[in-house]
């Protein structure tokens, strides 16, 4: 089985922030030169703002934030 890109990773990312929180204006990567890759989640909605994560790696980053968004929405639905 091939590897997953970080792509598919942001994908998977949105697909869990649009069903959970709704309005979602983009999902991302980038690469700071003091931190690191910081991965980031931007939603139009105030509530929310956004979820960022950093990783030493792209595809670490886009990991950190993706079980920060499943711990949130597990806490969620357990209220």
């Amino acid at each position: 089985m091939a590897e997953k890109l970080d792509e598919e990773r942001i994908k998977e990312i949105y697909k869990l922030c649009k069903g959970h929180f709704g309005d979602v204006r983009f999902v991302g990567i980038k690469y700071h030169s003091k931190i690191g890759w910081v991965s980031k989640a931007q939603f139009n909605s105030d509530e929310v703002g956004n979820l960022t994560a950093d990783g030493k790696t792209s595809t670490d980053a886009l990991r950190k934030l993706r079980n920060r968004v499943k711990k949130i929405i597990k806490r969620y639905n357990g209220v």
